[in-house]
């Protein structure tokens, strides 16, 4: 069975730069393509406090064929 793909999109947070970023892979990459995103692009620390964050916001990515 294929491993599930989640998705994280910078839409869901509050924004003063109205970020429309969105991507999608395996969590592990999500992960760390987020928690590298929201550092460089956002300005937040990479704890593991804000990691729990990204991983509760990010959601399974719905199958599209």
């Amino acid at each position: 069975m294929a491993e599930k793909r989640m998705a994280a999109d910078c839409r869901k947070f509050p924004s003063e730069k109205n970020c429309d970023v969105y991507m999608s892979g395996s969590k592990e990459h999500v992960l760390e393509a987020a928690v590298e995103h929201a550092v460089g692009s956002h300005g937040h620390q990479d704890t593991p406090e804000f990691r729990k964050q990204i991983e509760e916001f990010m959601t399974e990515e719905t199958a599209s064929v």
